[in-house]
């Protein structure tokens, strides 16, 4: 392969290729042909952006794995819904529904929504809509089905006979007080159903069982006291998280998962115990977290931070695509603020790949756009009009209508029309957000005194010039607080919050040649105007 692969994506395929080799060296058998990537998904609460971004990255390292020609690959969406639910999660309906069912697995609680069978049916089918929309190709997988169908059982009865060996593992890990009592299983009390309040009272790996106690309170989970003995097959038990994940690695054979900061120890265990098991942990990639504006981990229980139906308000799919895919193992804050940058620098990056011969492997529009790349459709945009531009233009318009900031458009550059579609959606994404965040912080302001010279300056040349290039336009501008005395940095801050209303704005000269010199003039005095 002759083009040098830099990219993030890349760099995970390569180590996915090493471990095979090395693994086939070794004279160790694989569990397929394929190679297997995984997925997690925790259902105890609504689907967040990163959820998505966890498939979405997976998703990108295995069209970089296809590129290296290795093998075919496959991909699990994993959900696991044998999990007890620990607490309500506060952003659902019928909380006191929900309540009544706490410490059974999220499988055999009722749909708080009433649409689906179970709680965790109704996020598992909101999980599968969002990536079926975006054409992730996958196969679902549900911890229950695993389970209760009997695939995870020959991993459960291998638990059981390395029993003590994966305690071994765990124990140290735990406080004092923890270590005796604990246990890889987790029984699903025959009583009440509860998974979180039962304990271990005997193995026998002989018959393939376990002895339990429901006795065992656990944050406000009541237990109800029954005693009994189960086989630890056919999803009559199940294994705590860190097992959990290794049974998944050793019954399924993943060769890839990546997992969050957090989780780096729960990872290093769980390959531990994998090896325990007599298989092999996959290749393994951490991922810094989402943070909302205070810096604090976006959390889907408590409902903080974007979620993936608010980014699409206001930026195309693609530009979260974009955002997800920069610096993973980088933390980034998840707010609205950052939607029309990202926006900005999705289009200019589809630009620039429209422009290289062949494209790019190494760009993210390589990765996000793969679909329709691989299916011929072109992805060019070719005009320079941005979401930070609509924006400002839709700023000074003050108007709802899309034909008027249209009309705005073509004037400035009547090419824009070959990017018909992309335009059309930004501008109605751009009303939106105008009218949800702008608007409200809208602060006009006078020129001080000190800056007047300069505005009369700028003036003077709007209304003598002829010409049309923004150039020249953002020329004069700079000239006018220059020649007058003033911090540049003043100056412009100045004619932005007269003209927009705001501290930050767009490059003068563009916004000048895009909104009309005539009409900057007829805007400018009318604000001083209405200021006196």
């Amino acid at each position: 392969m002759s083009e040098e692969l830099k990219a993030w994506p890349f760099k995970e395929a390569q180590k996915i290729a090493h471990k095979l080799d090395v693994t086939q060296k070794a004279g160790k058998a694989l569990k397929h042909d394929d190679v297997l990537f995984e997925t997690g998904f925790g259902p105890s609460g609504l689907p967040h952006i990163g959820t998505f971004a966890e498939v979405a990255r997976t998703t990108w390292v295995r069209y970089a794995f296809e590129h290296l020609g290795e093998r075919e690959t496959r991909l699990y969406a994993f959900s696991d819904d044998m999990d007890g639910l620990r607490k309500v999660p506060e952003n659902m309906p019928n909380k006191e529904l929900i309540a009544a069912h706490l410490g059974k697995p999220l499988c055999d609680i009722p749909d708080p929504f009433g649409e689906e069978d179970s709680f965790s049916g109704y996020m598992n089918a909101k999980l599968r809509r969002f990536l079926d929309s975006f054409g992730f190709a996958y196969a679902f997988k549900s911890s229950k089905d695993q389970y209760r169908n009997g695939v995870f059982n020959e991993g459960l009865l291998r638990i059981l006979e390395c029993y003590d060996a994966v305690r071994d593992v765990i124990i140290p890990t735990l406080s004092k007080e923890n270590r005796e009592a604990w246990s890889p299983f987790f029984p699903v009390c025959e009583q009440c159903a509860k998974v979180y309040s039962t304990r271990i009272t005997a193995t026998h790996p002989q018959e393939g069982t376990v002895s339990y106690a429901c006795d065992q309170s656990f944050r406000g989970i009541e237990a109800c006291g029954h005693t009994g003995t189960l086989p630890v097959t056919d999803g009559n038990v199940k294994v705590g998280w860190k097992v959990d994940w290794a049974l998944r690695w050793y019954v399924f054979g993943v060769d890839y998962e990546m997992y969050g900061k957090d989780l780096i120890d729960s990872a290093e265990l769980s390959a531990k115990i994998v090896r325990v098991l007599g298989g092999e942990p996959p290749v393994g990639f951490f991922y810094e977290m989402f943070l909302d504006e205070n810096g604090a981990k976006i959390s889907k229980s408590v409902g903080s931070g974007l979620t993936i139906d608010e980014w699409l308000q206001y930026g195309p799919l693609e530009s979260l695509a974009w955002f997800i895919f920069q610096n993973p193992t980088k933390a980034k804050k998840l707010h609205f603020d950052v939607i029309p940058k990202s926006v900005d620098d999705y289009l200019d990056a589809r630009r620039k790949f429209g422009q290289a011969e062949g494209g790019d492997v190494n760009s993210p529009i390589w990765f996000i756009e793969r679909d329709k790349l691989a299916a011929g459709e072109s992805i060019s945009y070719e005009s320079d009009i941005s979401y930070s531009m609509l924006l400002n233009l839709v700023n000074v318009l003050n108007t709802d209508d899309k034909s008027i900031v249209w009309n705005y458009i073509l004037r400035y550059d009547e090419s824009a029309r070959a990017d018909h579609g992309v335009i059309d959606d930004m501008i109605d994404r751009a009303l939106r957000y105008y009218r949800d965040f702008v608007l409200p912080t809208k602060q006009y302001a006078l020129p001080g005194e000190e800056a007047m010279a300069a505005l009369n300056q700028l003036i003077a040349f709007l209304e003598s010039y002829e010409g049309s290039s923004a150039e020249d336009l953002q020329s004069a501008t700079y000239a006018a607080g220059k020649e007058n005395g003033l911090a540049l940095s003043d100056w412009f801050r100045t004619m932005y919050r007269l003209l927009l209303g705001q501290e930050r704005g767009p490059r003068l000269g563009t916004f000048i040649h895009l909104y009309g010199v005539k009409e900057t003039v007829a805007l400018i005095k009318e604000r001083v105007a209405a200021g006196q």
